[in-house]
């Protein structure tokens, strides 16, 4: 007689959906990680969205606005790198939960802070303030969710912690195109940047709630306590970068980082600018009204921001699932080469707003698939002691790279129209410029030779 094998509880598992694992303070520690950095890409995207508008509100006329928005970007981007360098650390020394909190309070309060600026200068350094509050906020969610969730349930977590990501630049471009439509009615042309920047501080009554029921991660406080006895370095970037086995995780995993945020922040999210004045041509020579030009480029804008951020959505969730059965390595490969070609022929072929409904998509799916795989892999990189720390370096600390991305293409798009007598001349040389920098993706292939795959294999430790 045949005998029935009885189902293990791996098997169990194995088969059951991953969100049924969770006990409702795992939803709400998830629900918490995944609204700090939803709010944290809706001012990110909000200020992408308002910085042309606010560069030539606050520069006097004639002065480059595409150079200073990419200062501007510049100066945000370091703060962002210089605050994951910071608050990751502080985050596996003194605890995720409350380092969280305070970095959420940051980036909310400056960012409300930027509607104020009466000039350039103190606008930069609002925006390097609210960088330092943004670098600290992705490396602690990471942390906290995966050092709090149980093992399996870990990658779909962090993949949908990313993905949602999206719904704060959706809501971003939701936002701007409202606006767009009260400018020059409810409150003055022009003037719509200040609002935007005045909605982004509204998040800073998360902290609240952070601040009622979130506690820090079991796993963590029993380790922390072990710690003080064996004198294990929690949060040291002297035992992250030493001689020790974390080194080459830690500066590979920099490498991979730096080449999806260099293409993402310093060429994605100029495609505004690109969207911006292909739309302001194609009006002028509709021959709508000069007066109700401004409103509805920042509508269309809008739109390019929505679709561009539900391609993204798609795209985390795609990733997610392909790193789950294929492979991280595999996944990330496969990704960084379509996040190539999907730049290379946004930048070079979008010319009118129809394209923004498919090519805008596809741009948006590709570049930032990518930063699901971020979320899943960097903390499978590193042991609980520098989750915070390793996750955060690699994330951000790359940035001080990225930075240079804006820096880069100002220059190079400049030098590339040295000879261009007029706007359409520009334009192109706009084009050719974010097309030659999209070769950063490749990078990414480079570094993926010296990581290793962590598909199936437990959080590592020392």
């Amino acid at each position: 007689m045949n005998s029935v094998k009885a189902p293990t509880a791996g098997s169990l598992a194995g088969s059951t959906p991953w969100w049924r694992e969770l006990t409702g303070y795992h939803w709400f520690v998830l629900a918490m990680a995944c609204l700090s950095w939803l709010f944290d890409c809706l001012d990110q995207q909000l200020f992408l969205l308002a910085r042309r508008s606010a560069m030539k509100a606050l520069l006097p006329a004639g002065a480059d606005l595409n150079l200073y928005g990419g200062y501007a970007t510049a100066v945000f981007i370091l703060g962002w790198a210089t605050g994951g360098l910071i608050f990751g650390a502080v985050g596996d020394r003194v605890g995720r939960a409350r380092t969280l909190t305070f970095c959420v309070l940051l980036y909310s309060l400056c960012t409300g802070l930027s509607a104020f600026s009466k000039g350039w200068i103190d606008f930069a350094l609002y925006r390097f303030i609210t960088g330092l509050g943004v670098g600290g906020v992705f490396g602690l969610a990471v942390a906290l969710v995966a050092d709090t969730l149980p093992e399996r349930t870990r990658p779909a977590a962090l993949g949908t912690l990313q993905a949602l990501s999206a719904v704060g630049n959706i809501t971003a471009g939701i936002v701007s195109m409202s606006l767009g439509q009260l400018e020059g009615s409810v409150f003055k042309a022009g003037d719509a940047w200040k609002y935007m920047f005045l909605v982004g501080a509204l998040p800073a009554f998360l902290c609240v709630f952070l601040q009622l029921r979130l506690k820090e991660p079991e796993k963590w406080v029993k380790a922390r306590a072990a710690g003080k006895q064996t004198g294990a370095q929690f949060g040291s970037y002297a035992s992250l970068l030493g001689a020790g086995r974390w080194r080459q995780s830690a500066l590979v995993g920099m490498l991979l980082c730096v080449a999806g945020v260099v293409g993402l922040w310093g060429i994605g999210f100029f495609s505004p600018e690109l969207v911006g004045d292909v739309i302001e041509r194609s009006l002028r020579a509709e021959g709508v009204d000069p007066k109700a030009i401004p409103g509805l480029k920042t509508t269309w804008v809008g739109w390019n921001m929505i679709v561009q951020n539900l391609g993204a959505f798609f795209g985390m969730i795609v990733f997610t699932r392909a790193a789950q059965k294929f492979g991280r390595k595999t996944a990330f490969a496969v990704a960084f080469l379509c996040a190539f070609v999907a730049t290379v022929g946004f930048f070079r072929f979008f010319n009118s707003r129809d394209h923004i409904w498919w090519m805008t998509f596809l741009l948006g799916f590709c570049q930032l698939a990518l930063f699901a795989g971020f979320a899943i892999y960097l903390p499978e990189l590193f042991p609980l002691r520098l989750r915070s720390t390793g996750t955060s370096f690699c994330y951000n600390v790359g940035r001080f790279i990225a930075a240079s991305g804006p820096f880069t293409l100002g220059k190079l798009q400049a030098w590339l129209a040295r000879d261009a007598t007029t706007p359409e001349a520009k334009l192109e040389a706009f084009r050719h410029a974010c097309m030659y920098l999209s070769v950063v993706f490749l990078l990414g292939l480079i570094a993926l030779i010296f990581l290793p795959e962590t598909k199936g294999k437990p959080m590592p430790e020392d």
